[in-house]
């Protein structure tokens, strides 16, 4: 690494850090301003507020990164540029290419590390701010119990509990239904149970008090022998694809997720027969969004390059309305792709593809 490259590299994070400490700042500042009467109304004392907040500055500053690169690409470049430091740089044989390399560099890396930050650590204190919405700001409201449970179970079997307990682990007026693999209208075996526990030694769960059906396909036996009938005390089950974690995932929103994990609920939506469109956009998402951090820097140098006299306060103006250019376009893309108008793919990437596009465009008309 240059001199060069150091004195532009220690610029461009001083204003990182700017950037996330300033707008982290109002964002909180917005929010507290909005909840503070809820959490008033609730009851809700100082110490689990501060609490709440401190629990969400990990996804504010998930958010904020991609707005305080902005910032400071629009910043760093624009301040050399009207000092007319580019224009010495470029005469001294440094072409814009090389000398946005850093940036880049910073980028890449900053884009890496936010996609492991955002897909696996903030889930987790998501879900203990998520938590204290629910218990104090009454959101999200997650119940002891839930009724009506539909779970694909394997390729040809359905599990229906139609009420669970969730601290119990314990299931009531289940049904598992089974059909045969060549053709899913016929059924095979169908069983109906009053309780359905989860044993934790065995990992598996027990059936208690039901009738087990079992149904012959066989026009060569009488009605009366197509169906043969067993009533049980108890029913070891075996293993099965439905546990009490998978449960209360289903009681997850997507921000407490791990990738893996959110990748496991769609499939398991897919085989239940749900329609995982709007899922499959908002996992894919979180994998485009960090990448924006990225993006910002091949539109923000050249747009910043072309030489204008303004001071911070017009950088921080262009910074909040390219950020609204680039949420109203993720919107509308997330819209398109909830309504399958365009792949959940092109619905996830295509704000990052806009603005680098955007980009490439100033690239080819600023001077090299």
């Amino acid at each position: 690494m240059t001199r060069l490259d150091r004195y532009i590299a220690v610029q461009f994070l001083k204003m990182i850090g700017f950037g996330i400490v300033a707008f982290s700042t109002i964002f909180i500042l917005v929010d507290m301003i909005e909840n503070l009467d809820n959490f008033i109304d609730q009851g809700v004392d100082v110490q689990t507020i501060v609490l709440y907040y401190v629990y969400f500055i990990p996804h504010i500053f998930s958010l904020m990164v991609p707005v305080a690169m902005l910032l400071s690409v629009l910043f760093t470049v624009g301040r050399l540029s009207n000092n007319n430091e580019l224009t010495i740089i470029k005469c001294a044989g440094v072409s814009l290419y090389r000398f946005m390399l850093p940036l880049v560099g910073i980028g890449v890396l900053v884009s890496l590390l936010m996609l492991g930050f955002d897909g696996w650590l903030v889930p987790h204190i998501n879900t203990a701010r998520v938590n204290i919405e629910r218990e104090h700001l009454k959101k999200h409201a997650q119940m002891r119990g839930k009724h009506n449970l539909f779970f694909q179970e394997g390729k040809n079997r359905i599990l229906t509990l139609d009420y669970y307990d969730q601290p119990a682990a314990t299931a009531r007026r289940v049904t598992l239904q089974q059909f045969a693999q060549a053709d899913p209208t016929v059924m095979l075996r169908r069983i109906d149970a009053e309780r359905m526990v989860w044993k934790d030694e065995e990992g598996a769960w027990m059936m208690y008090n039901g009738i087990q059906r079992e149904f012959i396909n066989d026009s060569s036996v009488t009605v009366e022998e197509r169906e043969l009938v067993s009533a049980f005390d108890s029913l070891a089950m075996g293993p099965l694809v439905v546990t009490p974690d998978i449960i209360i995932r289903m009681q997850q929103k997507p921000e407490e997720m791990e990738l893996e994990d959110f990748r496991g609920y769609i499939e398991r939506q897919r085989l239940a027969g749900s329609d995982i469109t709007r899922l499959r956009v908002d996992y894919l998402g979180k994998i485009a969004f960090p990448f924006a951090s990225l993006v910002v820097v091949f539109f923000g140098v050249p747009f910043a390059s072309m030489k204008r006299r303004s001071g911070l306060a017009v950088q921080f103006g262009i910074s909040i309305f390219v950020l609204f250019l680039y949420m109203v376009s993720q919107k509308l893309s997330q819209i398109f792709g909830y309504n399958g108008h365009i792949p959940a793919l092109l619905a996830a990437w295509l704000p990052n593809l806009l603005f680098f596009t955007a980009g490439m465009v100033f690239m080819i008309r600023v001077e090299k």
